[in-house]
């Protein structure tokens, strides 16, 4: 396990991502520091004991933070970097009536199933383990405007992707909209099948270990995109779906072009062959309906470029 050099309790959860939050931290960006965000998953615990998410009185989706990078200013961009994720002993599968992809097959009833993490494997079923692949489901930086929710949308400045990618390994790259960026993190999963579509994951508590970088004097970034150590991904936001994959194909296409210098028709060729597509978490571009508010409006999409093709 990587040694952490700040350690950050989840007792500094916040239910928002808000400029106006008091940082709990401020660190220097490139040192090579090491942060631990704990997170909390108190909801589902709840959940399973009094069996209805109205009697729930836990934060939903809480993050840990905000930490203040010295020198980070608007357009910039934010590079973290996952070291680990160490999970305690158990996670959650929950279900919330008329939440996700199978709402119309699990019925009226919520369910909380407590799933044990033993020996790098989670426990799905009493015949069924699968090693565990632990993950970031919300991390993001601060709006420029207004709060940022926790659970839906997904926004140009990060919030609750929940993508697979953002697991050890990889460097998540967040738009700075604010001095200082304020980083959060929240929602650690052990396991989670790409897309979400069940709108859970196997939800566990535990902390993310992380370093940042910043990166100056480039074009601003207009959403998130992951560096893992075979892939450059990036994310697309937008209503309807196709708005959202033609933003994060452009992303890609002048990544190439602007970026690395590439003409415009072997961009073209090498994104037609190579460049594949995938709907990203279910949470959403768009602010949801306040009537409807677990019903995801508009589209998160990642798009996936090798590193190879870059040699």
């Amino acid at each position: 396990m990587t040694a952490t050099t700040h350690f950050l309790p989840n007792s500094l959860g916040k239910g928002a991502f808000d400029a106006g939050a008091e940082p709990v931290l401020r660190i220097k960006p490139g040192t090579g520091e090491t942060i631990g965000f704990e997170t909390d998953d108190a909801v589902y615990a709840q959940l399973a004991e009094r069996g209805s998410l109205a009697e729930v009185t836990a934060q939903i989706n809480p993050i840990t933070g905000p930490v203040y990078v010295e020198g980070a200013a608007p357009g910039d961009t934010l590079a973290v970097t996952i070291h680990d994720i160490d999970l305690i002993d158990h996670g959650w599968s929950v279900y919330l009536p008329g939440v996700g992809a199978l709402s119309a097959r699990m019925g009226e009833a919520a369910m909380a199933r407590r799933i044990p993490i033993r020996s790098d494997e989670v426990v799905l079923t009493d015949t069924l383990s699968v090693p565990v692949r632990p993950m970031i489901g919300c991390i993001g930086t601060a709006p420029a405007q207004g709060t940022g929710s926790t659970i839906m949308p997904s926004y140009s400045f990060g919030g609750n992707m929940d993508l697979t990618d953002a697991a050890p390994g990889s460097t998540v790259h967040l738009p700075v909209e604010v001095d200082g960026a304020l980083l959060s993190i929240g929602d650690l999963h052990a396991i989670m099948a790409r897309g979400e579509s069940s709108f859970v994951a196997i939800e566990a508590q535990g902390t993310a270990i992380v370093s940042v970088d910043l990166i100056k004097n480039t074009s601003p970034l207009r959403a998130p995109r992951i560096e893992t150590d075979r892939e450059w991904i990036f994310v697309g936001l937008g209503d309807p779906v196709q708005d959202s994959i033609t933003a994060g194909y452009e992303d890609m296409f002048d990544f190439l072009v602007r970026d690395h210098g590439w003409n415009r028709d072997d961009a073209y060729v090498v994104m037609s062959a190579l460049a594949h597509s995938e709907l990203g978490g279910p949470t959403g571009s768009t602010d949801p309906d306040p009537l409807h508010p677990m019903a995801a409006v508009g589209a998160v999409t990642v798009h996936r470029l090798p590193k190879s093709v870059l040699t």
